[in-house]
């Protein structure tokens, strides 16, 4: 009603309204966003390296938008998840028809974005061949899928023919068109009898004068007479001065050169403004008719949109079935109890850019992470470099492909539906907000302390580190007894620390276990096997970390000693 009354111009962009419900979907902070690098990465803000990149093998403009929403917005919805996984896993099995089907998408403009154009007014002639282009290939798209009972079915049940529009386009848009309604040409010859008239008398005038340079030379005897154009003056016959005796007397002297006359002749006069008029009244007919083409396919949006959605759905589905078959996913299970068991998980990014990296021969390590009943948080001990943030981070990552969807890098996993996803990783100062490192640190773990619910995933690496030990170990400790005593919370926690006094909170607390990565020591060389093992640390060789960084062996030998 308030658009009615203030932008009645408005309504007519809006196809449809839907509305934005929080219980449909997985709340993801921006911290979260950022930390688990969803969509860019925290540094260089790129999308190369984030967890779109390895999961988008979109071939359309459609697609690429939508897995983006995918990743962003993973569902609540076991129904719906359940209803993706098997279009996945369908087209996973069916390699050919995965392949054909992203070869049909591949030529497909941009039907989404073309239709809004039409829509606002802003549709341009070439916009509306590629649509012509891209209905033309929907038949193609849809014999792909013969098989009614496929998993498919609801997203092919989004494709509509589309035959009126596509007649319409065929009949009204020129196979070339300008580039703009500036220029003739859009409208095919044989749409409309107006515009034909039209053109058939303008052509016939620009005959007439093309053919009166030979008709005139041969009338009056000057073999130097010349017809001819320009913006200003419009046509003319160009007389020498050496033949201004022969001059017929109907010629009506236009303009004076040096060495030449040029005229005009009443009948030369009323075909050149016929010709003139002509193109003017061509411009006007067929924007005239362009828009009411546009209109036309306007009053059509909701198939056209329709069509869009699917299309671009069927690209998302076979970008996540490209990316489970060339990076060996499997098929996670979703329940609605909780629960979280992943044998053998690999963090989807960091094993991506392993194989194809320069050092491709390197494997990475897969690590379980199955919460027994009973436990809420698994406490994570060891050195730095040794693996623990990137094992959280996997962890939320299989969590969030698994409820988007998409299949999971991991041997087998069962995923109870998870809420909220809450991380507490790294620390940076916000300076441009006036706060400190271990104020955005604390700003993030009251965020979760007061938002996360009994479903929810908390993963926390290194809280407290921002300020003196004592400070730090104080509150990392009071944060794991609040999540595990809170009522509304008792949320599984992954929490990474290097805190060793923590580890003595498994005595305290039933639900708390720890965990270490594992570390081989022999010859004084210290190996770091990226294991997540059961057990506290009981030390953070930080030293060998120092030394593997490039410290000057002096400082080296004398941490040592100290």
């Amino acid at each position: 009603q308030y658009l009615k009354e203030t932008q009645p111009t408005a309504l007519r962009l809006l196809t449809g309204v839907s509305t934005y419900d929080l219980s449909e979907f997985m709340v993801l902070d921006a911290a979260t966003r950022r930390n688990l690098e969803l969509t860019e990465t925290i540094r260089g803000g790129d999308e190369k390296g984030s967890l779109l990149s390895v999961l988008d093998y979109s071939v359309t403009p459609m697609g690429k938008r939508l897995i983006r929403q995918w990743v962003s917005k993973p569902l609540l919805n076991l129904e719906q998840i359940c209803q993706r996984q098997n279009a996945v896993e369908y087209l996973l099995v069916q390699g050919l028809l995965r392949a054909e089907l992203r070869s049909a998408l591949r030529s497909l403009s941009d039907l989404e974005r073309l239709t809004t154009r039409v829509i606002s007014g802003h549709a341009l002639p070439r916009d509306l061949t590629a649509m012509r282009l891209t209905l033309r290939s929907l038949p193609g798209t849809q014999g792909l899928f013969l098989a009614a009972s496929s998993p498919l079915a609801p997203v092919l049940g989004g494709l509509r023919p589309c035959e009126t529009e596509l007649e319409l386009l065929e009949t009204s848009i020129d196979d070339e068109p300008p580039a703009t309604l500036q220029n003739t040409g859009v409208i095919r010859p044989g749409y409309s009898s107006e515009l034909d008239n039209v053109i058939e008398a303008s052509r016939h005038a620009r005959e007439w004068i093309a053919n009166l340079e030979h008709v005139e030379r041969a009338r009056t005897g000057i073999k130097s007479l010349k017809v001819g154009y320009n913006k200003v003056f419009g046509y003319y016959i160009e007389i020498t001065r050496a033949n201004d005796g022969m001059v017929p007397t109907e010629y009506i002297r236009k303009q004076t050169l040096v060495n030449a006359e040029r005229y005009i002749t009443p009948e030369m006069k009323e075909y050149e403004t016929l010709v003139l008029n002509a193109e003017d009244r061509i411009l006007e007919i067929e924007k005239r008719l362009f828009r009411e083409i546009c209109e036309t396919l306007a009053r059509a949006s909701k198939d056209l949109l329709s069509t869009a959605r699917a299309l671009a759905e069927l690209d998302t589905l076979a970008s996540l079935a490209e990316a489970a078959a060339l990076d060996n996913y499997t098929r996670p299970e979703v329940t609605t109890d909780k629960v979280i068991q992943i044998q053998a998980g690999r963090h989807p990014v960091v094993e991506h850019s392993i194989g194809s990296g320069p050092s491709g021969a390197l494997r990475f390590v897969p690590n379980d992470t199955n919460f027994e009943p009973g436990e809420i948080i698994r406490l994570i001990t060891g050195p730095n470099m040794s693996g623990k943030s990137t094992f959280l981070r996997q962890v939320a990552l299989i969590v969030l492909m698994a409820q988007m969807g998409s299949f999971v890098p991991a041997a087998s996993a069962r995923i109870g539906l998870i809420d909220r996803i809450f991380t507490r990783i790294g620390a940076q100062d916000e300076i441009h907000a006036g706060q400190s490192t271990f104020m955005v640190e604390m700003i993030e773990t009251s965020l979760i302390l007061n938002s996360a619910s009994n479903n929810s995933l908390i993963i926390l690496d290194e809280v407290g580190r921002g300020t003196s030990t004592y400070d730090g170990v104080s509150i990392a400790w009071a944060v794991v007894e609040y999540i595990h005593n809170h009522p509304d919370l008792r949320s599984h926690t992954l929490f990474a620390t290097h805190y060793h006094e923590l580890t003595q909170l498994s005595d305290l607390l039933p639900g708390v276990r720890n965990y270490n990565v594992a570390v081989s020591e022999a010859d004084g060389k210290v190996v770091f096997l990226h294991k997540i093992i059961p057990g506290g640390a009981d030390r953070s060789y930080g030293i060998h970390v120092a030394q593997l960084a490039g410290i000057p062996r002096p400082v080296i030998q004398r941490a040592t000693e100290i």
